[in-house]
């Protein structure tokens, strides 16, 4: 506590980072294990359904509107 009165500084902590050498094949190996899997055509049956849903619920809005103001 007395140090830093007398004009002394705390230095920074030194950081030895291990050096790492750029390998191909290691590279390769943790490409094909964090590589995320491409959708699936099950996934875009449901996704085209569930759009095909939501225009059909707009269309039945739109007519449920439609017949509410011409009463």
């Amino acid at each position: 506590m007395i140090r830093p009165m007398m004009g002394r500084r705390v230095k920074p902590r030194k950081f030895d980072m291990p050096l790492r050498y750029y390998n191909p094949e290691e590279e390769e190996k943790r490409r094909r294990r964090i590589q995320m899997k491409t959708r699936s055509l099950s996934t875009r049956k449901r996704q085209q359904g569930q759009n095909m849903r939501i225009i059909i619920y707009a269309a039945g809005l739109a007519m449920v509107i439609y017949i509410m103001s011409v009463l």
